[in-house]
């Protein structure tokens, strides 16, 4: 499985009797991907679905890879912007995200002129007026009010279908959901920006679970929010003032006072 899972990736050298056992022959090359996806929208269409969103998370850790291997990455995310502009992958909703650093500094888009090009946008206005069908999105942070309403959606999709879903809404409402993100927020320094991940966490874990199973817990008077530091990210554990493990800090420190 895990060469056949290379040979899928494009790695060029995996075993012949592991693709032997798939049937498969040949290395895999950005030309058999297309081709594969191509095939895969045309299965899609005539299934009655209407397309693909196809998301390219996280593209700015290409900028820690060697250059040679950047810019034939930035090359192949050109190449395949034009295709989609030529209609060769109808149905198909292409989106990458990365950090601004990506999209504007010299070790990302801007290393290859005609990929900068394709992706310019106009950033100078004020972000109430950002045109949402421009070839750029710019995504604000998130806000408390921002971070309630993901736990509105959290919730509704975890009481949905589940015998206890009255129970779910009426025990944790919306003001417990704004006192949880206040709390798990005030525990990382007050930075909303970076608690979505342990307010989920908290939320479905330490509380919606918990509503679920039990009928008498309460989180209002049972539940304290707490955060460990093995559970934080080294973005969080900066936002609550953390150091990584290992770290020396100023207690570790020997001053000669002599």
């Amino acid at each position: 499985a895990d060469a056949l899972a290379a040979w899928m990736g494009g790695q060029p050298h995996v075993a012949a009797a592991a693709k032997r056992a798939a049937g498969v022959r040949g290395d895999m090359d950005h030309f058999g991907a297309l081709g594969f996806l191509q095939g895969l929208l045309v299965v899609l269409r005539d299934a009655g679905h209407p397309g693909l969103l196809l998301v390219l998370d996280e593209v700015e850790t290409l900028q820690r890879m060697r250059g040679d291997v950047r810019d034939k990455a930035l090359n192949a995310l050109r190449q395949l912007i034009d295709e989609i502009d030529s209609g060769r992958f109808p149905g198909l909703y292409l989106v990458i995200t990365g950090t601004p650093a990506f999209f504007d500094g010299p070790s990302g888009v801007q290393r290859l002129n005609p990929l900068a090009g394709r992706l310019a946008t106009d950033f100078t206005t004020d972000a109430r007026f950002d045109n949402p069908r421009a070839v750029q999105v710019r995504l604000p942070g998130f806000s408390r009010d921002s971070l309630i309403e993901v736990g509105q959606r959290v919730r509704g999709v975890y009481s949905s279908g589940q015998g206890t879903a009255d129970r779910l809404v009426r025990v944790v409402d919306d003001t417990y959901l704004g006192d949880l993100a206040d709390g798990v927020s005030g525990t990382l320094g007050g930075r909303v920006g970076v608690a979505p991940r342990l307010f989920l966490k908290k939320l479905v874990g330490d509380v919606l679970d918990r509503v679920d199973q039990f009928d008498d817990f309460d989180p209002r008077r049972h539940y304290a929010v707490t955060v460990g530091a093995e559970e934080l990210t080294d973005a969080e554990r900066g936002a609550a003032g953390a150091r990584p493990r290992g770290a020396a800090g100023p207690d570790d420190i020997d001053l000669d006072l002599g």
